[in-house]
């Protein structure tokens, strides 16, 4: 096929912010139907794409015989049956993540795909980041040796204002350890490898955000073990009042191993922090220009928001996947093993104790 036809199935704020401006990047795509339940989100995305076909009805999006991907960005709650009845169809998708309430439904998003044999990806934005892309390359080659220890820590000022869907278990399944959590247990599989153990609290501390209840966790501390025996402990809050939101608020990364140490910060792109084994501490680390883009990306790295333009070669790397014909750097199968770790936290929170994953 010469031209690629898009369909992006929720309009909302995320698409707006990384699949347009991404998929705008990519020769012969084009967004040829779009759907929301919200007709003036919908209308919005219409405006800013041309796209000829609107519907609140996903549905007859999967329906038609002229898209040939899927975008999914709805609430969790409909993910698993976007994404299977696309894959039936034979449509290639790029879903956001946390792909499911629950492992079993998002292994089964990522068997149906392989089993229909199309490109399928879990939108972990984070991955493309140009550090963390260097720091996966130096953690892989060896600078770290033994990696003893993985941290995370991720806090956000979201105060009490309600966040839609996003409080109600019943469209999310879980709060903070889904929304943001998610990105960084996917990112220690990613430099480290599977979990194998873990013990969780879950903290609601808002059960009412502007007058809505709220039944999801706006706090999570997870500790862990990896199979290889590296530690993890995981921190992530919408409560850290006064530190921002998103890009603008702290988030770090950091790797202690037996030759070095390193470590990351969103607001630092294109640096990170490493120290040698017994030397003076912990100095910058600069990122070579090649990590900047993701292979095949046209990208200019020097146009617009750094923090913000690198989540735009994520639609870069579906296209060229589909194009090539070969698996994208992130399947669905990596989502589906993010919430098989996020399942366990939540038994682990739920019972108090630790829980095995392998």
């Amino acid at each position: 096929m010469s031209t690629l036809n898009f369909a992006i199935i929720g309009t909302g704020g995320i698409t707006l912010q990384n699949h347009l401006p991404g998929l705008a990047l990519c020769n012969d795509v084009k967004v040829t139907a779009l759907c929301d339940a919200n007709p003036a989100t919908l209308e919005t995305a219409r405006q800013a794409t041309g796209a000829e076909f609107t519907t609140s009805n996903w549905e007859e999006i999967v329906a038609r015989d002229d898209i040939h991907a899927v975008i999914i960005a709805t609430p969790n709650v409909f993910h698993p049956p976007i994404a299977i009845a696309a894959a039936r169809a034979g449509k290639h998708i790029l879903s956001e993540k946390p792909l499911a309430l629950n492992a079993a439904d998002a292994a089964e998003m990522a068997a149906k795909a392989d089993k229909a044999d199309v490109r399928h990806m879990t939108a972990f934005t984070y991955r493309f980041v140009p550090a963390m892309r260097y720091l996966h390359h130096l953690i892989k080659q060896g600078d770290a040796g033994m990696i003893y220890h993985y941290r995370s820590c991720r806090l956000q000022d979201w105060g009490t204002r309600n966040v839609g869907w996003r409080q109600q278990r019943k469209m999310a399944g879980t709060g903070e350890i889904g929304d943001m959590l998610s990105h960084r247990i996917d990112f220690g599989r990613h430099l480290i490898g599977e979990y194998k153990r873990l013990v969780t609290s879950l903290v609601n501390h808002t059960p009412v955000r502007d007058g809505a209840p709220n039944d999801t966790d706006d706090w999570v501390g997870l500790l862990g073990e990896f199979v290889t025996g590296t530690t993890a402990f995981m921190e992530s809050s919408k409560l850290a009042s006064g530190v921002n939101e998103s890009w603008r608020s702290p988030d770090r990364v950091e790797l202690n191993g037996s030759e070095a140490s390193f470590s990351f910060t969103t607001g630092c792109w294109n640096e990170l922090q490493f120290g040698k084994l017994g030397g003076p501490g912990m100095a910058a680390l600069p990122i070579p220009k090649e990590f900047y883009v993701w292979p095949g990306s046209s990208r200019d790295p020097g146009v617009g928001d750094p923090l913000v333009s690198f989540r735009y070669d994520q639609a870069v790397e579906f296209v060229n996947a589909i194009r090539e014909e070969r698996p994208c750097a992130i399947t669905l199968d990596d989502g589906a093993k993010a919430q098989k770790v996020i399942d366990a936290a939540v038994t682990s929170a739920e019972t108090g104790q630790w829980v095995e994953l392998n």
